[in-house]
């Protein structure tokens, strides 16, 4: 009789674990050997640590104006970087006293989320001479928010700046304090501020050009419980586009482009280019179409990569990547792609694939156009943070969904094929740090196409290279 109430209560208990087991919409694993496509990578430059921990560094982009890069860590600093990767200067810290920002970089999620420098930041006698974005996470809540979410905590507010140096040339920044365009209050202290970016590939004169890309997460908690996303009257879960240099948006600091989908249409937010979106943490142009895509991290099931026209609605948190919403344990397998007025994912993964970790968010992106790097030519990149996986998908022959398409980049060093969280570890060893347990991938662009990789844990950023 012992033994049959134990078994009786291991199958109570088994059958609990597996009613709390999120589905698994994609139980074939993402091919492991086959198509995987091997690149050279090498050390290119070393970010400080801040006290005694690693940079967290987020972003790298180039600014050809001035000949050099910049990289941020996310608790403040912005840094120069030249492009042989042999100097590496303080710029600003964001979150020093003066300018009163007030960084809230406690957590992995909050801090200077991202920056953007002007396509004219370098151009003397422009309208955007001198000028750079800071989008970032405020200790300081004095100043009205311009949305509020309706609900939530009200946990802290996340501020988009604009900076203006005098020199832009200069090795440090020389301007004055920066100039407030909006203010969001959030919700909940996860899913925030999101990436920033000028359209890189938008020529001078063209309606594109000098219109800036704002992410915006759908608040944080899970499932979006304030149902925003789908809000067009909220700005949360949304990709705004605005006129960094305009004044026709309700709080007069910024433009509201005409040709934005919802301008002029009566309650519903001008600034809005994309909703629908969770926690838009990258987002990239293909430079052969002008193509936007945008890396758009699930909830517990479905990580997603999305095509992003303008207007479009990515579904969340109707939908998790193809199949619809039910909750942190459960989509419905057998209602995908079914809305036709829904922008659904060119690929996506399931976060049970054994390739990852617990923890699971997508990445990216990045639409390799170049012949430097031969094998990487006409893929589109993206990755997995936490664990370290680059993956690619054909950007010629985009898949229509689901994770049947995606293949595995990894790293030749000195012979050995490795994933980025095993380089980062060998050099965590070689600092006489405790390895780390997560990569948190970002791709970084350079000039002439260079790809660089950037991760939280060794200060190193690294450059994709020719084998």
């Amino acid at each position: 009789m012992r033994w049959r109430r134990a078994s009786c209560l291991a199958l109570l208990v088994t059958a609990s674990v597996a009613a709390q087991a999120p589905n698994d919409p994609f139980p074939t694993p993402i091919q492991a050997t086959e198509g995987v496509v091997r690149v050279r990578v090498r050390e290119f430059a070393s970010v400080p640590d801040v006290g005694s921990e690693a940079a967290r560094i987020m972003l790298l982009v180039d600014e050809p104006g001035t000949k050099r890069m910049f990289v941020n860590d996310m608790r403040g600093p912005l840094y120069t970087v030249s492009y042989d990767g042999a100097t590496v200067r303080p710029y600003i810290d964001i979150n020093a006293g003066q300018w009163g920002v007030g960084i809230q970089s406690t957590g992995r999620e909050r801090g200077v989320q991202s920056f953007a420098m002007h396509p004219q930041f370098g151009q003397t006698g422009t309208p955007g001479y001198g000028k750079f974005y800071t989008w970032s996470d405020t200790t300081n809540t004095t100043p009205t928010p311009d949305f509020q979410p309706g609900g939530g905590n009200n946990t802290h507010d996340t501020v988009l700046l604009e900076w203006t140096a005098k020199n832009p040339a200069a090795a440090a920044y020389d301007g004055g304090a920066p100039r407030e365009l909006l203010r969001l209050e959030q919700p909940f202290p996860n899913h925030n501020g999101g990436h920033i970016s000028f359209h890189p590939f938008a020529q001078s004169g063209s309606p594109e050009f000098g219109l800036l890309y704002v992410g915006i997460a759908d608040g944080g908690s899970g499932g979006d419980p304030l149902n925003l996303a789908q809000n067009l009257a909220s700005p949360f879960g949304k990709i705004f586009r605005i006129d960094p240099l305009g004044s026709n948006s309700a709080n007069k600091k910024y433009g509201i482009p005409k040709q934005n989908p919802f301008a002029g249409r009566q309650g519903l937010l001008g600034e809005i280019y994309v909703y629908g979106v969770r926690n838009p943490q990258r987002f990239g142009w293909d430079p052969r179409n002008n193509n936007l895509f945008v890396a758009d991290i699930g909830q517990d099931i479905v990580e997603e990569l999305s095509p992003a026209p303008a207007g479009a609605n990515l579904g969340w948190n109707k939908w998790e990547g193809s199949f619809g919403f039910i909750s942190r344990q459960e989509v419905d397998l057998k209602r995908r792609r079914s809305d036709p007025t829904v922008t659904y994912p060119v690929a996506e993964y399931a976060q049970l694939d054994p390739l990852l970790q617990v923890q699971v968010a997508i990445t990216g992106v990045h639409v390799y156009r170049s012949n430097a790097i031969p094998q990487l030519a006409n893929l589109l990149l993206f990755g997995d943070f936490p664990s370290g996986e680059i993956f690619y998908v054909p950007a010629d022959k985009l898949p229509a969904g689901g994770q049947d398409g995606i293949r595995r980049v990894l790293l030749n060093d000195a012979g050995e094929s490795k994933t980025f969280l095993q380089l980062i570890r060998d050099k965590n060893t070689q600092q006489r740090k405790t390895p780390t347990t997560r990569a948190d991938l970002r791709f970084g662009a350079g000039p002439n196409g260079q790809v660089f990789l950037l991760n939280k844990h060794d200060g190193t950023i690294r450059l994709l290279i020719p084998n």
